[in-house]
């Protein structure tokens, strides 16, 4: 179909033609699908890059009304990992052959640039040879700045939604979608390698939002976008929500492989809480990342941002093997190497 080609030629659709395509994926998705796998294999052949998942610390100073960790959940398990145990995961997890480190949590007022910018200076003294990824939420330019000096290489930040009536409907008025837009501006032009995304299924969430969603995501063009569905949280305003859709979230996996030919997506840990055949399925729409969780056991059930939070859990190496043998199985190489976009 024309879309498609458009898709294929690296052609720009408009909102409308998104959203045309969302409101009947069900006649397009095996074409899509199948589309999205020729463009993946061409760019990384068999490849699925393996990331190390630190979940640094659960506190964060906002009130996102979807979040387990949101300030207010007084009933949530606060912890916060020293530079110690961060780098001790990080050492197990290099020695397990890992050459990126993805360094995640809330917005927590006590991870500062100081803090960071040692952490990042001895995770690349010691690993030449590897990558640091971040997610740690809004930050002001100069912090950004410092911590790409430092040596991060990437930073994640999903934007949740580019609609501003629903990023209003999320989030507390203390935060702002354009904030969240000039934030993921600032990495782009600090040349980190950029991930975006959004919940698939969130409260008040429309075709005509989602169909915003994939706009900015080919406007922006970052390098790694993390999608998955909503998947509600206790203690929080939409606790009782139903959670997203999983054929949406695949057919919409498959769309950001055609908008973004080169990104790195990962198949998410929502994606495996909800469904055990994600890995199978991911792959198949032109998943290429997965970032098993190397946080310390102890501290995992505690960075509860959704119920019943899965993990691809490899703190027993046999199961890590398990893993490795499963992605060759569905004919795909597991890759350990840092992997950068388009490489």
């Amino acid at each position: 179909m024309e879309l498609l080609e458009k898709l294929k030629n690296n052609d720009k659709l408009s909102i409308q033609e998104f959203e045309y395509l969302i409101k009947n994926r069900n006649n397009f998705y095996d074409d899509f699908a199948n589309e999205a796998l020729k463009i993946r294999k061409h760019y990384y052949k068999t490849d699925v890059y393996f990331r190390a998942l630190v979940e640094i610390s659960s506190f964060c100073k906002n009130d996102c009304f979807y979040c387990g960790l949101r300030h207010s959940n007084k009933n949530a398990h606060r912890y916060r990992l020293s530079k110690e145990e961060i780098l001790q995961s990080v050492d197990g997890s290099y020695q397990r052959g890992f050459r990126t480190f993805v360094l995640q949590g809330g917005e927590d007022s006590e991870i500062t640039d100081e803090f960071l910018i040692d952490l990042i200076k001895e995770i690349k003294s010691k690993y030449s040879d590897a990558a640091v990824t971040l997610s740690l939420g809004e930050r002001d330019f100069s912090s950004y700045e410092k911590l790409k000096n430092a040596g991060a290489d990437r930073y994640l930040l999903r934007h949740e939604t580019n609609d501003e009536n629903h990023y209003s409907k999320l989030h507390p008025k203390s935060m702002s979608l354009d904030h969240r837009k000039d934030c993921l501006k600032n990495l782009k032009s600090l040349h980190f390698q950029t991930g975006c995304g959004m919940m698939v299924g969130s409260p008040f969430q429309t075709d005509l939002t989602l169909a915003k969603d994939l706009y900015f995501i080919q406007e922006l063009q970052p390098e790694m976008v993390g999608i998955g569905p909503f998947i509600p949280a206790d203690n929080t305003p939409f606790e009782k929500y139903e959670h997203g859709d999983l054929d949406l979230t695949y057919f919409l996996l498959a769309m950001i492989r055609l908008i973004d030919h080169k990104a790195l997506i990962p198949i998410t840990t929502a994606l495996s809480t909800l469904d055990k055949d994600s890995i199978v399925k991911g792959l198949a729409v032109g998943g290429n990342v997965l970032m098993p969780n190397v946080s310390p056991v102890e501290n995992r059930k505690n960075y509860s941002i959704y119920n019943d939070k899965k993990d691809f859990e490899i703190q027993i190496s046999g199961n890590f093997e398990k893993l490795k043998e499963k992605i060759e199985a569905l004919g795909f190489n597991p890759n350990m190497s840092i992997g950068n976009y388009g490489e």
